[in-house]
């Protein structure tokens, strides 16, 4: 096993420079080197110093090559904003970074698919499936082929650095989201790539009316929705407040179960004792049964509200 010394803290600005002069130069060589001290440094980067960096790193993803390291590129920009730097200062480089990948690898999949792979023949999606014979398979110029092959090999890494912007900020969602949740889903149907996690934070709805009819009693509430990422965070706060506050019987859910779904930091590491039941059986306008699983973005919209009956 080789050792190689960590870069003090202190060194991390000047192996930032180093790597932006190498970028803009376009040598290979330099940037390789000032890449690889980069990662190194940044393990032992202060809150501060990721505040700063992160958004130079981010700036960096459209000069990178295609073909070159940009979802690790991003990867370092992203762990960056969960040390405290500013996602929507970083947002837009990451996010049209992993747009362009979503829409490559579904590029890819087209051509494999037209040169006389059926769909579900789609190959696996490791760096070792791309050779010669791939490449001319997809047809087209040579470059452009094997950037189709990476992306399908690697649109998964952009999901870390994505959601580390995504989760962190309403407006990032709001600017970004819906351009990108297409071609996640589209892609994510193809079933050989895991974006569950992107496609969820994708659909996140901020600041979102939702009447909400309870129908055992008769009554009928409107509350403001926003940040929350599936059914079941939904059910137990819908739980908390219509339950908890008294508004219609039932029993509220515990404060355990409650904090774990408004923190945006675990309660405790690993598993705790919590358990949140339902309250409710949650249906659509028509009856359709409405899944735990599922999306408040999958709740009917009637008349401008998204309408979800509670039974």
């Amino acid at each position: 096993m080789i050792f190689r010394r960590k870069p003090k803290a202190a060194d991390l600005a000047a192996v930032m420079s180093e790597l932006e002069q190498a970028v803009a130069a376009r040598d290979g060589g330099r940037t390789e080197r000032a890449f690889d001290a980069a990662m190194s440094a940044l393990q032992s980067a202060t809150g501060t110093e990721c505040a700063t960096v992160g958004p130079r790193l981010a700036a960096l993803l459209p000069a990178f090559p295609p073909t070159g390291p940009r979802p690790m590129l991003a990867t370092m920009a992203g762990f960056c904003v969960e040390r405290g730097a500013d996602p929507a200062v970083s947002a837009e480089p990451i996010l049209d970074g992993t747009h362009r990948d979503l829409l490559d690898a579904l590029e890819f999949a087209r051509r494999w698919a037209a040169a006389g792979g059926a769909g579900d023949d789609l190959p696996e999606t490791d760096e070792k499936i791309i050779d010669d014979a791939l490449l001319a398979r997809l047809g087209g110029e040579a470059h452009e082929a094997l950037r189709l092959a990476l992306a399908w090999c690697s649109v998964e890494q952009w999901q870390p650095p994505a959601l580390a912007v995504l989760c962190r900020s309403a407006e990032v969602r709001r600017r970004h989201a819906s351009a990108l949740l297409p071609a996640c889903r589209d892609l994510a149907a193809l079933e050989r790539h895991d974006l569950k996690c992107l496609a969820y934070a994708l659909a996140i709805l901020d600041d979102e009316p939702l009447v909400v009819l309870h129908r055992p009693t008769g009554t009928g509430f409107e509350v403001r929705i926003g940040g929350i990422g599936d059914n079941f965070q939904l059910h137990t706060l819908l739980a908390h407040v219509l339950v908890g506050g008294g508004h219609v019987p039932g029993t509220a859910p515990s404060a355990q179960s409650v904090r774990a779904a408004t923190d945006p930091e675990p309660a405790v590491r690993g598993r705790t004792g919590a358990v949140a039941s339902g309250a409710f059986e949650l249906l659509a306008p028509d009856g359709e049964r409405i899944w735990n699983e599922q999306l408040p973005d999958d709740i009917p919209v009637v008349e401008g509200r998204r309408l979800l009956v509670l039974d």
